[in-house]
């Protein structure tokens, strides 16, 4: 924005957001059960969320402040325009979350759903009512930043940083109260008030954007191919991901928790750290000779270092058996044991036995993660699809859309295959060995990230379909909009990839994951597909991009998403 005050409005507008947002979950938790991570998801996705959607309305408002249009009427136009199509982004990102029902997870409904949910319709709110209050008291100011305000920030800026890194609660406190010096020192010395010149705006014929989708557009086919072809190489790790959870062999050497696991692997074998309980009932519990038989049987199986049976029950109905791997718990191996003893080996003794423990848990939980996955991919692109195709009044431009998003979030799954799973330049984020996927770990990136690049999609194509209304002409209205969207679309990724790779910085092996996953995906949905498979598509359909059988166009809700723009004609961008 190149100005401190617009810089701060969405900050600030998401901030409050947050802390409504956070309130809300926390006297909900009170009355449904919900994760005590609940929190810090919210936190996540509304900040992000809520960034954005401000940015974008923002915009707007200083493009009519631009075009010579009251403060009043650039409010109006923002609202009526961008504010319109924040909520429906906002819907297709509740609607995304909403997709975890079908997980039939307790946790994921109460707590994660629930919680996001809430998170995201109170940033929705704040956009378009909080905001617009905040914008028509700053007037013509949104765009004046004196030199106090901008050594105020940049100070506290550059020390919070050190503070953050150094975790000094009075370094942080002297990065306030430096920005309050300048900040009163301003009022007495008068060339700290002294506005920062403006940046001259080019037309938008000489913006790098403009310029950029009229590369894209001039080469649609080498765009378009070349783009998926990038897309499709990193997904391809995809193919081979196993799901499971990760055993505490992947903390830090310098934990407890680590050095513990490496000396009862060392003394006593991988497999140590993850026992195998399997409970045995029926006449077998009560029979010390059966029972030792079926234990001897579980011995000779290929996989098991030893196995040993404890006293049964004190009526004898239950007897439990205690088998330990030859593997670690997060290891392939381990999964096809568990399977091998499930469905080959105590079928044939017909013992009534089970086999359970957190590793085998765990293997039960990434099944039904895996099996139910499909639903989720299957609700949530269906009503998408259904949406967008009411909205736009097309076929083609929803049917993209959820082909693109696939396209993103399966080159992301692909990348975080082959770093944690592989183990391809692992070292370089601080893990220390391979291992599977995290169960929980594709259906929440694929809840947020969903969510997250239909905002991205909504914001682009809303636009574009605006300058097609106005003017008719698909290729300019490509260019055009592209132009008007594309640098707010990149800042706010790139905020969203700032925070969420933050989180690789982290030592648990979980959050590297979930973090990386969340950031490359944002970072590939808003550069390769948005700025490039998107013009270059829209290019090759033409005006057949907005063609949709008129029976299904009368069929449709009418949903006015673009609004009424009331800005001026001009070549400024």
């Amino acid at each position: 924005f190149g100005s401190v005050l617009a810089m701060g409005l969405p900050i600030g507008t998401a901030l409050v957001g947050l802390g409504v947002g956070a309130s809300l979950v926390t006297v909900l938790s009170h009355v449904l059960p919900m994760p005590d991570f609940t929190t810090s998801l919210v936190a996540m996705i509304g900040l992000g969320v809520g960034i954005d959607y401000a940015l974008f309305i923002v915009t707007r408002y200083r493009e009519g402040i631009h075009h010579g249009m009251s403060v009043e009427d650039s409010v109006v136009n923002a609202v009526d325009t961008s504010g319109r199509a924040v909520i429906f982004a906002g819907i297709t990102v509740i609607i995304s979350l909403l997709g975890l029902f079908v997980m039939g997870l307790a946790f994921a409904r109460r707590g994660l759903a629930i919680g996001a949910v809430i998170g995201v319709l109170v940033m929705m709110i704040a956009s378009i009512s909080l905001l617009p209050a905040l914008l028509a008291m700053v007037k013509h100011r949104i765009d004046v930043t004196s030199r106090a305000a901008l050594i105020a920030l940049s100070a506290f800026v550059v020390i919070t940083f050190f503070a953050v890194v150094a975790e000094s609660l009075p370094l942080f406190l002297a990065a306030v109260a430096s920005a309050i010096v300048v900040t009163l020192a301003s009022f007495i010395i008068k060339p700290l008030r002294k506005p920062i010149p403006q940046r001259a705006r080019k037309p938008k014929t000489e913006t790098f954007w403009y310029r950029w989708s009229r590369l894209v557009q001039r080469r649609p086919w080498t765009s378009a191919l070349s783009a998926t072809a990038v897309l499709l190489l990193l997904g391809a790790p995809l193919l081979s991901i196993r799901l499971g959870f990760g055993d505490n062999g992947n903390a830090p050497e310098s934990t407890t928790v680590r050095r513990a696991y490496d000396m009862l692997a060392d003394g006593f074998g991988p497999g140590f750290n993850g026992p195998l309980f399997i409970t045995v009932q029926g006449d077998t519990a009560s029979d010390p000779a059966a029972l030792e038989s079926f234990v001897g049987v579980v011995r000779g199986v290929d996989g098991i270092a030893f196995a040993q049976a404890t006293p049964a029950s004190k009526d004898g109905s239950l007897s439990l058996v205690i088998a330990y791997p030859t593997t670690a718990p997060q290891d392939e191996a381990t999964t096809t044991l568990i399977k091998t003893l499930r469905n080959d080996v105590i079928p044939k003794t017909g013992v009534q036995a089970k086999v359970g423990g957190f590793t085998a848990a765990g293997v039960d939980f990434a099944d039904v993660i895996g099996s139910r996955m499909p639903l989720l991919f299957i609700g949530v692109l269906s009503l998408s699809f259904l949406l967008l195709m009411a909205v736009f009044r097309s076929l083609l431009v929803p049917l993209k859309a959820v082909i693109m998003n696939l396209l993103s979030i399966g080159a992301a799954y692909g990348v975080i295959v082959a770093i944690f799973q592989w183990g391809w330049g692992m070292n370089l984020i601080g893990v220390d060995k391979a291992g599977p996927i995290e169960s929980w770990a594709p259906m929440m990136l694929f809840a947020i990230v969903f969510g997250l690049s239909m905002d991205y999609e909504v914001f682009l194509l809303s636009r574009v379909r605006e300058e097609y209304l106005r003017t008719g002409n698909n290729a300019e209205a490509v260019a055009d909009g592209l132009t008007a969207t594309a640098r707010v679309i990149t800042a706010a990724a790139l905020i969203m990839v700032c925070v969420f790779a933050a989180f690789v910085l982290g030592y648990d092996r979980q959050l590297k994951l979930f973090g990386l996953g969340l950031a490359l995906a944002v970072f590939i949905d808003a550069t390769i597909v948005r700025m490039v498979l998107v013009p270059a598509t829209m290019e090759l359909l033409g005006d057949r991009n907005w063609w949709i059988p008129k029976w299904i166009d009368r069929m449709l809700p009418k949903i006015d998403v673009e609004g009424h723009n009331l800005d001026p004609v001009s070549d400024l961008a």
